[in-house]
């Protein structure tokens, strides 16, 4: 199969085996993100402001579904090869990572332990699904 990372009109956009790479360092991130979550491992030192408050913790356990399904379609996606739930993966991974971004920007929360993964899960599926869109090797 040939690389189809660089594409008629469009920029370069970076090969499947990284978009591979990247969606499975993720989807796993995602996992071992919430085990310790719900194991409350996560010292308050280290958390986002005001982590003790109830609503807070709800807000952010609202995320569970979301990013396990995200996770998940990811990871079978990626090991089956095929297109659709690689896309389903991404579309959800950046959602997750726009709805937390919105969040934090309008508490003017400016943390960047909490932002710089929460950006990376906004804006790494951008290219990405266009990769995946038109890859050969997926179904």
């Amino acid at each position: 199969m040939t690389d189809m990372s660089c594409l008629p009109r469009l920029p370069c956009l970076p090969p499947w085996r990284l978009v591979r790479k990247a969606m499975l360092g993720t989807d796993i991130g995602f996992l071992i993100y919430w085990t310790v979550v719900i194991a409350g491992i996560i010292p308050p030192s280290l958390a986002y402001q005001d982590y003790l408050n109830p609503i807070l913790t709800d807000w952010n356990k609202s995320f569970l579904l979301l990013d396990v399904l995200a996770s998940l379609t990811g990871l079978i996606g990626v090991r089956t090869r095929r297109r659709v739930l690689v896309v389903v993966s991404l579309v959800l991974t950046s959602t997750a990572g726009l709805q937390a971004v919105s969040f934090w920007l309008l508490r003017g929360d400016f943390t960047l332990m909490w932002w710089l993964p929460n950006l990376w899960l906004l804006l790494f599926p951008l290219p990405a699904i266009v990769v995946a869109a038109r890859h050969p090797s997926l179904r």
